[in-house]
């Protein structure tokens, strides 16, 4: 049995990609925080192969819980995807600590925490991968964006370091998605007005948005043999959005 755990696995792109690697054979187990709706239908979606978990990214102690339930009920993980992720935008001079501790805290501490509890089960299995959703706002910085865009930057810098340190026995690569079509990025960047979308657009050499399958499709080459001599790099997957 391959197991996979996936962190913000029941909305978004994380659905995706629980749902493909559900698709190649895994024992998916999908991590979300407060949408026990999303969490219901995905678990029904992945026909018997995904199980829902509750798990705060923001709490190291509920990290760990998990994590040792996960091991325990299933052993150790051969797939580890860090997507969960939020996004508390605004201008940089009126952003509050708040703000910016709660985006940190998610999307750079939580995968940190999420890897290392399930990091030495991974190494003494050996032939295991670590695949870490960043963005290209982590290369390509946005207004309203510091505390996003640092957490990001700061995950790909993590990437290379777990590449580094658990060679040869876990791969570690980060996944970085463009404009995608989701409910969180039409919302963040106003695609729902026709006029933006089309700005957008225009900016995008393949003149489209990415899909969650686009994603998915992505990921199901960083957890296969096919990029086994593949470790520590970024693969960015916008379109040809960023060319850098």
């Amino acid at each position: 049995m391959t197991v996979s755990v996936v962190s913000g696995g029941t909305r978004g792109i994380g659905r995706a990609l629980s749902l493909r690697l559900a698709a190649l054979g895994h024992e998916v187990i999908a991590l979300y925080r407060g949408d026990g709706e999303s969490a219901e239908q995905t678990e029904k979606a992945g026909e018997g192969r995904i199980t829902a978990l509750r798990c705060d990214l923001t709490r190291p102690e509920e990290i760990h819980a998990v994590c040792a339930r996960i091991t325990a009920e299933y052993g150790a993980p051969a797939v580890l995807v860090n997507n969960a992720g939020v996004n508390r935008d605004g201008p940089f001079l009126s952003m509050t600590a708040e703000d910016w501790d709660t985006v940190l805290a998610t999307n750079l501490s939580g995968p940190f925490h999420l890897s290392r509890a399930l990091a030495p089960a991974m190494v003494e299995a050996g032939g295991a991968c670590i695949v870490n959703i960043a963005s290209t706002t982590a290369i390509r910085p946005r207004s309203n964006g510091a505390n996003y865009c640092a957490s990001k930057a700061g995950l790909i810098q993590l990437t290379k370091c777990l590449a580094l340190e658990l060679a040869p026995h876990v791969r570690v690569n980060a996944l970085l998605p463009g404009f995608t079509d989701t409910e969180e990025v039409t919302e963040r960047y106003g695609l729902d007005d026709p006029e933006r979308l089309a700005s957008v657009l225009g900016t995008i050499p393949a003149r489209r948005l990415g899909t969650t399958n686009d994603m998915a499709d992505a990921l199901e080459y960083l957890v296969t043999t096919r990029s086994g001599y593949l470790t520590g790099q970024q693969l960015v997957v916008d379109g040809g959005h960023f060319m850098g």
